[in-house]
Parts: structure tokens; C-alpha cells; sequence
């Protein structure tokens, strides 16, 4: 990995959240709150664990760990989540935008949520985060097609060509 393909991966990242919060923001508020079949049991839920997930990831990477549970619901509107949403999609930017490639070339340690300590390599890392995030969006793009907001297309293709 290099720093612009970190970059890159970022800038993608937030696209992708805005998309994805742009048709979310399109649901009543009892849709988008609904219980559904998924792991955190509803389209709020899983959008708060993805903030969440990022939270804890980028706090370690910044060296200012973060000390969340991964069910935390840290915000209980659209409204703030959205908000919160975007401020932590320009925080990883400016990370990604600021890194160095002997960083992205070294290991990290840190302590999982469960107390574990562990050393992986931060390339590795990074991509981990972001294919968090990627995996939960599909979660949140399966629960949107239960709703009558049709899903966005977020394949990196897609934005890619909005680039242009």
C-alpha cells in the first residue's frame, strides 16, 4: 500500500458514506429505525457501528485509542450520526492524506476491545478499516432494499467515473 492508494481509499470511503446517507436520509424515521433481520437490528444500529468501528480503528492509529464498545449507539438521530459521520470521514482523509509510507511499512500494537493485545502490520490495518466499513455498507444496502428507497450503487467504479 501506498500513500496514495490510502488516499484514494479515503476519498472513495466518503463518497461512498454520502451516498449511502443520502438515501438513508430519504426513510421515515420509523423505516429507518425499523427492526430488521441483521446483526445490529436495524439501519441506525448498523450505521452507529460503522462510526464506531472507525472511531476505535483511527484513535489506535493516531495513537489516541478510543474506548468503545462495538455496540455502542453514540448517537440516537439521523440528524447528529450524519453530522458525526461526516467529521470522521474528513478526519481519516487528512490521516490518509498525511501518512507516511515508513507508517504504512510498520506494525501497530494495540489493545482489541476484548484486552487482547496484538502487533499487525499497518498496511494491513488500514485495510482492515476500511473494508469494515465496506462489509457494513452492504448490510446497510441489503436493509434499504426491505424499504422503498431503492440502495445506491457503491462500487468503487462508480465513484471512480464521478471523478471524472
Amino acid at each position: 500500500m501506498t500513500p496514495n492508494e490510502l488516499a484514494q481509499l479515503a476519498e472513495y470511503n466518503h463518497w461512498a458514506n454520502q451516498t449511502l446517507y443520502k438515501s438513508c436520509s430519504k426513510l421515515s424515521e420509523a423505516d429507518y429505525k425499523a427492526q430488521r433481520p441483521s446483526f445490529f437490528g436495524s439501519i441506525h444500529n448498523t450505521l452507529n457501528h460503522i462510526l464506531v468501528g472507525d472511531k476505535i480503528w483511527f484513535g489506535r492509529f493516531e495513537a489516541s485509542p478510543e474506548s468503545l464498545s462495538l455496540s455502542d449507539i453514540l448517537y440516537q438521530d439521523f440528524a447528529s450520526l450524519q453530522t458525526a459521520r461526516e467529521a470522521e470521514d474528513l478526519r481519516i482523509i487528512k490521516y490518509a492524506q498525511n501518512i507516511a509510507q515508513t507508517t504504512l511499512d510498520d506494525n501497530l500494537t494495540y489493545t482489541n476491545v476484548a484486552g487482547n493485545t496484538h502487533c499487525d502490520p499497518m498496511s494491513a490495518l488500514l485495510r482492515h478499516a476500511f473494508n469494515h466499513q465496506t462489509h457494513h455498507r452492504g448490510q446497510v444496502h441489503c436493509l434499504l432494499s426491505q424499504t422503498d428507497v431503492p440502495p445506491p450503487s457503491l462500487d468503487i467504479m462508480y465513484y471512480l467515473r464521478a471523478q471524472d
